[in-house]
């Protein structure tokens, strides 16, 4: 378990956030996609207001964290689907996490979570179930899934869960004794760090023969892999040479980080973390 999952994982400003300002008198709402612009209005108009959140509001709201690896491949996938969706970062300092707010999105008090707002606010957390409920619902074309009935539709629950328990966890362990456990234990460092080279390994092995993971053809299994997969260099350091130990799974990945729904949510997410190390 990585270190954000360990301590769960900022709201950011809302797309239009209504919030009460002179008791009744007045109200302020914040236009919000990044930064925030806020304007006044007299409550007379608070129902031209509240009809024009209603269309405003995105297909999805995505509670993440900016450095959060499972948040980011939900996004992934929500981009390379074109479904659209606003970003609520939950803030770790403030514990947001544990309100009693967030506890009734996802009683688990992690990230990332996902609520549909085009099906009475159907709520899913844990990354894997959030990429299958997407893809089921959503990939109608099976654009990067497969039907139901498909012979490959197993196999790519067999990579996609290889990835939430292989490696996932392994790579969250080696952060956490690397950066934030108490103690230098240097034999678990040494463990998890042996581990994750034998996760990357089982991929070099099947993408040495064949260009995707499941039925010839890009799928959530891939994409799965991506943000961990960015953290390698890293995590093992300058030492440590991707592309020569690894060519074939190299190449996997950066096929799919050039892919432009990949490549504009890391690009968002980079925008993201600088504001945040910033505050």
């Amino acid at each position: 378990m990585s270190f954000a999952e360990k301590t769960g994982l900022e709201f950011d400003d809302a797309l239009w956030n209504l919030s009460q300002h002179a008791r009744g008198l007045y109200s302020t709402i914040v236009i919000s996609e990044e930064y925030g612009e806020a304007v006044t209005i007299t409550a007379a108009h608070s129902l031209a207001h509240l009809q024009l959140s209603n269309m405003t509001q995105k297909h999805f709201t995505l509670y993440m964290h900016q450095a959060g690896p499972n948040s980011w491949k939900v996004a992934f996938v929500l981009n390379e689907l074109g479904l659209e969706y606003e970003r609520k970062y939950i803030s770790l300092a403030a514990e947001e996490q544990k309100t009693p707010e967030y506890l009734k999105i996802n009683p688990n008090g992690r990230l990332p979570a996902l609520v549909d707002h085009e099906n009475d606010d159907y709520t899913v957390w844990e990354s894997a179930a959030i990429l299958l409920y997407i893809v089921d619902k959503y990939d109608k074309e099976s654009k990067l899934s497969f039907p139901a009935d498909h012979p490959e539709r197993h196999h790519l629950y067999q990579w996609l869960f290889f990835q939430m328990s292989g490696q996932g966890p392994y790579m969250g362990q080696a952060f956490w004794f690397i950066r934030s456990h108490p103690e230098h234990i240097p034999s678990a460092i040494e463990r998890y760090k042996n581990e994750i080279k034998r996760v990357v390994g089982v991929l070099e092995s099947v993408l040495s023969k064949q260009e995707w993971l499941v039925g010839e053809k890009l799928t959530i299994a891939d994409i799965s892999f991506v943000p961990r997969n960015a953290a390698l260099g890293y995590l093992f350091g300058e030492d440590f040479d991707f592309e020569k130990e690894f060519p074939a799974t190299f190449k996997w990945h950066a096929k799919l980080v050039a892919l432009p729904g990949i490549k504009a949510a890391l690009e968002e997410q980079s925008k993201a973390m600088t504001l945040m190390n910033k505050q």
